[in-house]
């Protein structure tokens, strides 16, 4: 059975929905609304439901039977959200208090979508965190309230069926999927105390000793949490505003694991920097971090927090797993040039590297095959427009609004797990009628008296490989413990030291035997009784135990530069002149 689904664009063109692949065509299912007031929009959950505020009215349609089923008089709002079952849409609008100084109107409003009713207004002065949060059967439904969480049941807003207070909540987050729901919540430091979050489960809240997990850290004034689909973890990004040594802009992260179970640990990151993002696979065993001073690292990591693959180097700061958890997608948008590495996670192979300059969103389609990629304002005010992938790296379809015209969104519409199914990972680029999407390379400008000359390499760091591409030193492909990385090192050395002091053996008497033994023993040099001679003797020891260092360095796994390699290629003319010194040729 195919599906047909939709991307919905927001803009000064106003809000219409343009068919998914093959077709590319505007929606007839949704009658294009030309206002260009339209402020806030959603879809529900499931993809049935899509609701939108143009400035006058709140609308709720069913695209797949494209009738108006509900419409609000709310003129003012900006935030829209549905229930997991679609029996209730959340409004909020700017929270406003009266001109004599009295408190505001209650801004927040809970609709039954059956009745069209309003089941409750509550006050909400912060639009961050303004939506309450429902478990996925609609059996709970939670809000941060004065620092502390109140809980609903069955949506019965008028009575509280349980609060959790510490000392001051300022975050939580409901787990997803089935019941019994779990809880994560994040409270603040204050006066010396660690900030901390605790995960529990749901209604049982009496105390520190009916915590599922506990994590505690003193570098904190914000964090992410992240759930996995099934319910199991959750992954605590914690970040400072201020890193108070200096070394970044983006004050400092450090990245947490809890698990339901009460195991945590932090996740050692190889690379120092920011923590750019991080994502779940959808199979809940697997996560991806993007982490590191540019070129950022990118590593895949398992419930153990032990690497799985390691991706190397590179312009990246995102990571998108594609909803069936078999491809991964690293990219670099906002302030990099928008390119990315599309990789088969199964198999870890590269797929494909497209380029989306200017990009400003990235989204997969639900059915796991295609991805847009837009430029919007008001993020970026010229080019606005939006593109629709294949993940090979074709483009299918191209939009680019004009000149005098913006874009301010554009989102697929959703539908539930389970209803496209996962197909196998192509290789080959699927055929598009759009010319390809690469980019000219910019060419770096060369000063007059250089553009004659040939081209030298003027980069300022090597991309590190990921681990499949690294030259091989023999083992497995899996990523070693700083531990094992130390011990392999040493046995490498040894390994190359040994077959070196083999290959001097099978030289034979005739030929004379090569310094290099003398220098490791540090045996004291015998003077030819010119100094000259002895000063070039010298000097040629000295570079001959510069290329011993760099060819143990090589043997260890180090990637050496252009310039030490040539200098490991002169050794067999060093040690010919050095033959020929000692012998007074």
């Amino acid at each position: 059975m195919s599906y047909l689904f939709s991307l919905a664009v927001r803009g000064s063109e106003g809000l219409y929905m343009v068919n998914g692949p093959p077709s590319f065509t505007e929606s007839t299912a949704f009658q294009r609304d030309s206002g260009k007031n339209c402020k806030a929009v959603a879809f529900s959950k499931d993809g049935s439901l899509f609701a939108w505020c143009n400035g006058e009215k709140v609308n709720v349609v069913n695209v797949t039977r494209a009738a108006l089923l509900h419409s609000f008089d709310l003129p003012k709002t900006v935030c829209l959200e549905f229930s997991p079952k679609n029996n209730v849409l959340a409004t909020w609008q700017a929270y406003a208090t009266a001109k004599d100084g009295t408190a505001g109107v209650p801004n927040l409003q809970l609709h039954d979508l059956r009745t069209g009713k309003c089941l409750k207004s509550f006050m909400q002065k912060k639009m961050q965190n303004w939506c309450p949060c429902w478990a996925d059967d609609e059996s709970i439904c939670a809000r941060n309230v004065n620092n502390e969480v109140h809980f609903f049941e069955n949506n019965d807003f008028n009575s509280i069926a349980n609060k959790l207070h510490l000392q001051k909540v300022s975050d939580f987050v409901l787990s997803p999927g089935a019941q019994p729901t779990k809880v994560a919540v994040y409270v603040p430091g204050s006066k010396g105390a660690p900030s901390f979050v605790r995960l529990y489960q749901y209604p049982n809240f009496g105390g520190p000793q009916s915590a599922l997990a506990n994590k505690s850290f003193f570098k904190a004034d914000k964090v992410t949490m992240l759930w996995n689909k099934k319910a199991t973890a959750v992954l605590v990004i914690a970040s400072t505003e201020v890193d108070k040594s200096g070394a970044s802009y983006y004050g400092e992260q450090t990245l947490h694991y809890l698990a339901a179970n009460g195991e945590s640990a932090v996740v050692q990151l190889p690379k120092n920097g920011p923590i750019y993002d991080v994502a779940w696979s959808p199979n809940s065993v697997e996560f991806c971090a993007v982490y590191g001073f540019m070129p950022a690292k990118a590593t895949v990591f398992n419930l153990k927090c032990d690497p799985v693959f390691d991706f190397g180097t590179g312009p990246r700061n995102a990571a998108y797993y594609s909803p069936h958890g078999h491809i991964l997608v690293l990219a670099g948008f906002g302030n990099l040039r928008g390119q990315m590495e599309v990789w088969d996670v199964k198999n870890y192979k590269l797929i494909s590297k497209p380029v989306a300059s200017d990009s400003t969103y990235f989204a997969w389609c639900p059915d796991g095959e295609h991805i847009v990629t837009a430029t919007c304002a008001p993020r970026l005010r010229v080019s606005n427009g939006y593109k629709i992938w294949h993940y090979t790296g074709s483009v299918l379809h191209s939009y680019e609004v004009p000149s005098d015209e913006e874009m301010w969104q554009v989102f697929w519409q959703p539908f539930l797990d389970g209803v496209f199914p996962e197909k196998a990972v192509k290789y080959q680029a699927v055929p598009s009628e759009l010319p390809s999407a690469e980019p000219r390379p910019a060419q770096a400008y060369r000063p007059p008296a250089l553009r004659n000359k040939p081209v030298t390499s003027s980069k300022l760091h090597e991309d590190e490989p990921p681990q499949n591409m690294k030259p091989h030193l023999g083992g497995s492909d899996k990523p070693l413990t700083k531990t094992a990385l130390k011990n392999q090192r040493k046995h490498e050395a040894k390994k190359a030291a040994k077959q070196e002091a083999k290959a001097d053996g099978n030289q034979g008497p005739a030929q004379v035997k090569t310094p290099q033994n003398a220098l490791q023993n540090a045996v004291p040099a015998t003077t030819t009784g010119d100094p000259e001679v002895d000063k070039k003797i010298k000097n040629l020891k000295k570079k001959l135990k510069a290329i011993e260092q760099l060819k143990e360095q090589a043997a260890a796994g180090k990637q050496l530069e252009k310039n030490q390699v040539e200098k490991i290629q002169k050794e067999a003319a060093l040690l010919k002149e050095l033959e020929d010194l000692e012998l007074g040729v």
